[in-house]
């Protein structure tokens, strides 16, 4: 039997198991690992400036096609902690990654050793396992089941410590005898499938609720057939955004309290049953659940079976991967229509589309500070169906999300749960990483791209390219815009005069200067029709140089941006809507009054 050290076993499995991408920081515990790394050769790893910085690299590889795996490495101690707020993102959006963790030898972790600390223990609830590996031979296995693990039911990610000793250590292992375990994935019945048809066929208006489930089950080809065939409107969630193209003619808008559609909220009122595929319904899909449910049926196909009734009991709930259920509603729905059995939806169907063309949001706004909407207006303009958008959390994502247009999976990368700020630059230099010949564009608020924007000199060193939609109003605007129920605006404000920069005013920081100071390429836009002409130069500059490259656009300081505090039937439109097409030009169906 071959013999190598652990570090060069976990590398060698890591190939095995096809990696073929890290993202990290080394340091002295990690260092073993580090050279095994360099002497197999196989996997490309990219230094990130922040340990967390290369977790969220990590998720954004992931998310960027099926099958990947983004990997993060760090050594010990604070590597590891760093490393934990990309853990609860991934595991909170169901996001495969596995984190590598240096640590003190064995001998001398109970002895307060320098950067030892029981991460394992700290890991724990924001994985599907944390293991601090103390004997050299279980290295193998423990990689063996970190996959398995992230890949098997709800998918999530895994930590491995590797005490230093244990990496150095050599063990017999052939890597031509490793095999992956096969996955786990739970699988409705057709009799299930059956009876949640029945309950669909038995209502007069129902929905199909598609969430990012679909998505990591790579389920929306079955997704989009399935309601073709039936001729079910659906209703992507946040999560789901891109399951089917904006502009089909059964999408019906997104729901909730941020990021919705006015017509996505009519649509979901008037529904009177609801299948939910792949989604959790998280409070801001959902608001208050007694408007939400009021009326309505339910059914919940999800792949993890304690999330059945977690938010509220369902009339159906059904353990199963999506694309096992799908396969099975596909079959079902073929054999029902080809018998003459399936109930005909063009009315109702159609009938959404109407509020789609009816009820909208204004975009186009000629001020001077820039109204946000406007920037979205332009972006759609600038950046076609292939454009991967990348974003967290704040203002900037909720209205991104009301007024963009998705039309393919995995083209719209949103960290939905944990929305930790500081996500968007990291995450995007991963997606781009996957995905080096695609378009992607990140869009952040003032305070999420200073939040680890020293990760840009990432992709300057690397040539990352991709283009970065800054929109800046000096404040943190979501969180101002939430203090307004308690009538303070307070430490809230991020604007100051720049002795270095007197031009820009009270907006502070000089992002412009910052940005090339990093490597890369910016440009500031201050008037309405230059949107256009500078996202358009951006993507030449990031074609050209191979880097980010940055389009900051100076907003007015305060906007409310469309939202309700409770419910779904109460969204608040603080600007005046679009009454006529001129005021909505991008959106997908032309208004009419």
């Amino acid at each position: 039997m071959p013999r190598m050290t652990a570090a060069r076993a976990a590398v060698e499995i890591l190939k095995r198991e096809g990696v073929s991408n890290a993202f990290g920081v080394p340091g002295a515990a990690i260092n073993p690992f580090y050279a095994a790394l360099q002497a197999a050769g196989g996997v490309h790893h990219t230094l990130a400036r922040h340990v967390e910085g290369a977790s969220h690299m990590a998720e954004g590889y992931t998310r960027a096609a099926a099958g990947n795996i983004g990997v993060c490495i760090g050594t010990s101690g604070p590597a590891g902690t760093d490393m934990i707020t990309g853990l609860y993102s991934a595991i909170a959006d169901s996001v495969p990654i596995l984190c590598i963790t240096g640590q003190a030898p064995t001998a001398v972790l109970h002895k307060e050793d320098f950067q030892a600390v029981d991460i394992a223990s700290i890991a724990a609830p924001v994985t599907k396992a944390a293991t601090t590996v103390l004997e050299a031979a279980q290295v193998p296995g423990v990689f063996q089941r970190a996959f398995h693990l992230m890949r098997s039911g709800r998918p999530g990610p895994v930590l491995v410590d590797l005490p230093i000793d244990v990496q150095l250590t050599e063990i017999e292992f052939d890597p031509e005898l490793y095999e992956p375990l096969p996955v786990h994935k739970p699988a409705a019945s057709r009799r299930q499938i059956e009876r949640a048809l029945d309950m669909m066929d038995a209502s007069a208006r129902p929905l199909i609720v598609a969430g990012g489930g679909v998505i990591n089950a790579d389920a929306p080809e079955l997704l989009v057939e399935f309601a073709e065939l039936t001729g079910v409107p659906v209703v992507p969630t946040l999560m789901g955004w891109g399951v089917l193209p904006d502009d089909h003619a059964l999408n019906a808008g997104m729901v909730g309290l941020q990021t919705s559609h006015r017509y996505g909220n009519a649509n979901f009122l008037e529904s009177d049953f609801v299948l939910g595929i792949g989604n959790r319904w998280a409070n801001r899909h959902t608001g208050r659940l007694d408007v939400y449910t009021e009326g309505r049926t339910f059914v919940h196909v999800d792949i993890e079976p304690t999330q059945l009734g977690k938010i509220f009991a369902p009339d159906l709930g059904i353990a199963s991967d999506a694309k096992a259920a799908l396969e099975l509603f596909v079959e079902v729905a073929r054999e029902r229509k080809a018998a003459g059995r399936l109930k005909g939806r063009a009315a109702w169907a159609a009938s959404t589309q109407e509020r789609r063309a009816t009820l909208q949001r204004r975009t186009h706004f000629e001020n001077v500070p820039l109204k946000p909407q406007r920037v979205y207006e332009e972006m759609n303009r600038a950046f076609g169906p292939e454009t991967r958008y990348v974003t967290t959390i704040g203002l900037s994502q909720i209205a991104g999300a009301q007024m963009l247009h998705v039309y393919r999976p995995r083209h719209w990368i949103n960290c939905g749960q944990a929305g930790p700020l500081g996500w968007t630059i990291p995450a995007a230099l991963g997606v781009a990483t996957a995905d080096p010949d695609g378009s992607v564009v990140a869009l952040s608020g003032d305070y999420d791209f200073q939040f680890m924007l020293e990760e840009l000199a990432v992709g300057a060193q690397h040539r990352i390219p991709y283009v970065h939609v800054l929109v800046n109003n000096s404040y943190l605007g979501l969180i101002r815009q939430a203090q307004r129920a308690f009538d303070i605006d307070f430490q809230v404000n991020l604007e100051f005069e720049n002795l270095n920069s007197p031009e820009l005013g009270v907006y502070g920081v000089d992002h412009v200067k910052v940005v090339e100071g990093l490597g890369c390429k910016a440009i500031r836009v201050t008037e309405p029709d230059r949107l256009l002409p500078a996202f358009e130069e951006a993507k030449k500059l990031a074609a050209e140089h191979r880097v980010p490259v940055v389009v900051e656009a100076i907003l007015e300081r305060v906007t409310n941006i469309s939202m309700s505090g409770s419910d779904i039937a109460s969204v608040n439109e603080f600007e005046d809507v679009a009454t006529e097409p001129g005021h909505a030009p991008t959106a997908i169906r032309a208004l009419r009054g």
